[in-house]
């Protein structure tokens, strides 16, 4: 199957925690960046929950005809080296524009999504990709931003439940983590993977590099066994 190279570079506490708030006050988070220019991955994908936290705009889509697409199919509006990838499964979050940004969305739903969210994204001069049927289809939703968008190298930035989703369907290359001297501890947290069943084994890793900071975080890159 043609694909990105995907890497899933993620901050977290000690503690495998991820929460944007608690991971702002740990020590690193300017390495953070660093790290994330250094894996050589220009497009990222975030999940719905932190794209409504990141880069969406307030609010929630409401259609006025709820029926759904139920084909698959993609709208390129325009070429980049770099995209942000945004994975909405029944298409819910508001946008502005896109040609004021330098980094353009593509946004990736299921076929449940409704014609009149696509039609939406085109008004903001979105690009999409609608995969799979009842739950998108990651890994055709990823050969199409390979064969389509010309996406070579990919890195998935959040949160714990996308990042698990990837794990279970065996798209992801590389694991990239780094960590901050520091504990949360708070129950209930969002963890780097989250969310998988607990049919799903232990993922083996290889250890790739090991790199420390002044401040004391630590850079941890792994490649998934495959």
């Amino acid at each position: 199957m043609k694909r990105p190279y995907i890497i899933c570079h993620m901050m977290m506490s000690v503690d495998g925690r991820i929460d944007c708030d608690m991971t702002a006050q740990l020590p690193g988070t300017t390495e953070y960046y660093q790290t994330l220019q250094a894996i050589d991955a220009p497009t990222t994908l975030s999940g719905r929950v932190t794209a409504q936290l990141e880069l969406a705009q307030s609010g929630k889509f409401d259609a006025e005809n709820k029926t759904a697409v139920g084909v698959e199919k993609f709208s390129k509006k325009v070429d980049s080296k770099e995209y942000n990838v945004v994975v909405d499964t029944k298409g819910t979050l508001m946008w502005d524009d896109d040609a004021q940004y330098s980094r353009p969305h593509i946004i990736i739903t299921s076929q449940q999504v409704t014609k009149d969210y696509l039609d939406y994204l085109d008004t903001k001069n979105i690009s999409w990709i609608v995969a799979g049927e009842s739950k998108i289809d990651l890994a055709r939703a990823t050969e199409i931003l390979k064969t389509e968008f010309e996406v070579e190298r990919m890195a998935i930035v959040g949160g714990g439940h996308i990042d698990g989703s990837f794990l279970d369907e065996g798209l992801i290359d590389e694991i990239s983590l780094l960590i901050g001297a520091g504990v949360d501890g708070r129950g209930g947290m969002a963890a780097v993977f989250d969310g998988r069943g607990m049919d799903h084994g232990i993922v083996p890793l290889k250890l790739k590099s090991v790199q420390s900071y002044d401040d004391d975080a630590v850079w941890l890159r792994y490649l998934v066994k495959k």
